[in-house]
């Protein structure tokens, strides 16, 4: 169940950075609060899946599944270009993630 926690946290975070994008420096009320309801969620079900997976595997795969959706959604929603620096360091990210859990 903690991974599955972890995936829905990580979900959160794509959200979140999303969000931020439309709240526009927070001046847009709906995009504003999606953000910061995307941020507890995404804490909360963080916290609920290191309740059992350890920190050194969790955060990162929090962080990475939520920079790789980020980058992905920003190039299918928001027109962001996807350059070969972008995919290299994407790569280097889900490598980085896979090596923190074998080593686990």
């Amino acid at each position: 169940m903690a991974w599955v926690f972890l995936a829905i946290a990580a979900a959160f975070e794509v959200v979140f950075a999303l969000s931020m994008k439309y709240a526009d420096g927070f001046s847009r009320l709906g995009p504003t609060l999606v953000t910061v309801i995307a941020v507890a969620g995404g804490i909360g079900f963080l916290t609920l899946a290191l309740k059992t997976l350890p920190v050194s595997v969790a955060y990162p795969v929090w962080t990475a599944v939520g920079t790789l959706g980020t980058v992905a959604l920003g190039v299918a929603l928001l027109g962001e270009a996807l350059t070969a620096a972008k995919v290299l360091s994407a790569l280097a990210i889900v490598g980085g993630v896979a090596g923190l859990k074998l080593s686990a």
